[in-house]
């Protein structure tokens, strides 16, 4: 044990011992060592039983089951072992360069064992405690302890967080913290994409950094936003920053939502736990389909499925996946088909339908098309022919081209009896010079229904159908304007959608409100609520 330690650096001898020590206590020998007194002597070790050796020596050991029990018991550890010392000072021991003496401090440490294996753990110690003062263990120079364990340390950097106090400012940070000048300060804001991190953060926000061994900046990791951020490493070669986008990846998790109607759509939406983003997406997937301020009644019930990033317990580019609507007036299940990110009804029907070119079934003579500087038959003037006319006869069915709501139905000297309709898609559509209006205000129209009657009511030099369409408030063509195509699966890909959609609608109608229904890993994506 000894020829090892001997061998080890000079740390590690010291860190060492008291565990070689407590080895040898465990041991069934103790280690005598004898030095020689000649200046070549060599190290040399033995083991020897204490026992054995006293009893070849002739000594007599006291005997703790005998007459000397009560000098065994009574008589302290440490005057017992002074009493022995002589007995064992002339033990011999074997040498290659003739009998040696036992070295006294062997002695010592082979008496002070022996007292331990003896029970006498509590007056005896296998090592002594070291100070910070020299020690002189197997070399001949003076050793430190504090020393010896610094100069082996290995400096490693690492990162430390810095949370923002009211008053802190970059600049004052930069020096006071980061080991920087405010010209290198200035710098490193210039690298920075965005200086706002830095330069406009909140109290509480944090960033991280790292130092090196003299107290200067090596990087510095800040974030935009719960996945955006930044990592600005220091170069010191030209004295210059550089700068890495971060990217934290969330997880994909699906929450349910579960509320009724009391007052406004987007409050009771709200009112679920949802926040004003997936409100938003939510009022624009139904506004397709669903008037607010006249389908909507009290009492309404609504269930919506959000699949959210989740970072750090923040949901971040929430997706509305489906939406299941009871109402008074209208029931309504629509869902997001992963395959092309539109929303369909269970049958695979899209939520924005095709658009009719004309409304009237049958084929009816252009009379008069839309023309912005067309002159008036009537009044000889250039006057702007916002719609298309077609000659037919009075009491023609006429049919809504999309589904729609009633906008208006009224009278007006010029257009006659007339109809407006507000589309699902935002498009609207006028129709003049009606016989009758078979609509009223308000009502919900699909595509294909019958709305009115054409006639010559009005201004009017015959009958005919005044048609005109209206996007972004604006008058069109209505024989040229592109119109929304017939949006409806069909053959695999609508088979593959209604096996999506059922899974959806399973998770709608489980009534678990709030909770986590699936959770996957999701890559990170470009963008993010900010």
């Amino acid at each position: 044990m000894l020829r090892i330690l001997h061998s080890l650096p000079r740390t590690h001898k010291l860190l060492l011992l008291p565990v070689a020590t407590m080895v040898t206590v465990l041991g069934a020998q103790q280690i005598f060592t004898a030095i020689d007194s000649r200046d070549d002597a060599r190290l040399t070790t033995q083991l020897i039983s204490l026992e054995e050796s006293a009893d070849a020596a002739g000594v007599a050991l006291p005997d703790a089951q005998g007459g000397d029990d009560a000098w065994h018991r009574d008589t302290p550890a440490q005057d017992r072992l002074l009493a022995l010392a002589p007995r064992y000072e002339t033990l011999p021991l074997a040498s290659a360069e003739g009998p040696a003496r036992l070295h006294p401090e062997a002695l010592r440490v082979a008496l002070t064992l022996t007292a331990l294996r003896q029970g006498e753990w509590e007056t005896a110690t296998s090592y002594d405690d070291f100070s910070d003062g020299p020690l002189a263990l197997f070399d001949s120079e003076h050793i430190y302890l504090d020393e010896e364990i610094a100069a082996d340390e290995i400096f490693e950097p690492r990162w430390e967080t810095y949370t923002v106090q009211q008053g802190d400012t970059f600049a004052v940070l930069a020096q006071s913290h980061l080991g920087m000048g405010y010209s290198e300060a200035l710098r490193l804001l210039e690298a920075l994409p965005d200086q706002n991190v830095l330069a406009r953060w909140r109290v509480g926000s944090s960033f991280d950094y790292m130092l090196d061994e003299g107290g200067q900046l090596l990087a510095l990791r800040v974030m935009k936003n719960a996945r955006h951020g930044y990592l600005i490493e220091r170069d010191d070669e030209d004295l210059t920053f550089a700068v890495a986008d971060i990217e934290r990846a969330g997880e994909a998790t699906q929450r349910l939502f579960a509320g009724s109607v009391s007052g406004s759509f987007a409050r009771s939406a709200q009112a679920t736990g949802l926040n004003a983003r997936e409100v938003a997406q939510l009022t624009n997937v139904l506004s397709r389909k669903l008037d607010f301020r006249r389908d909507t009644r009290r009492g309404d019930r609504f269930q919506v499925l959000v699949e959210s990033d989740m970072i750090d317990g923040q949901p971040l580019d929430s997706r509305i996946l489906a939406v299941q609507y009871e109402g008074a007036r209208m029931d309504l299940a629509v869902f997001r088909n992963s395959a092309d990110e539109r929303f369909y009804t269970a049958d695979g029907r899209g939520l924005d339908p095709a658009f009719e070119r004309y409304p009237f079934n049958g084929s009816y003579r252009l009379s008069s098309g839309f023309n912005l500087r067309r002159t008036h038959p009537v009044t000889g003037r250039v006057s702007p022919h916002h719609g298309t006319d077609f000659a037919m006869p009075s009491g023609t069915p006429v049919i809504a081209p999309a589904d729609g709501r009633v906008e208006k139905v009224g009278n007006h000297p010029a257009a006659g009896r007339f109809v407006v309709i507000r589309h699902d898609n935002g498009y609207r559509t006028r129709y003049l010079h009606l016989s009758q209006p078979q609509v009223s205000r308000g009502d919900r129209v699909g595509m294909g229904e019958q709305i009115a009657l054409s006639g010559n009511t009005g201004r009017s030099t015959g009958p005919h159908l005044h048609y005109e369409v209206i996007v972004n408030n604006q008058p069109v063509d209505a024989m040229r304007v592109e119109l929304p195509e017939s949006q409806r699966l069909e053959g695999d890909a609508l088979a593959a959608f209604q096996r999506e959609s059922e899974l959806l609608l399973a998770r709608l109608e489980s009534g678990e409100t709030g909770t986590v229904l699936a959770s996957t890993p999701r890559e990170a994506r470009p963008d993010s609520d900010s």
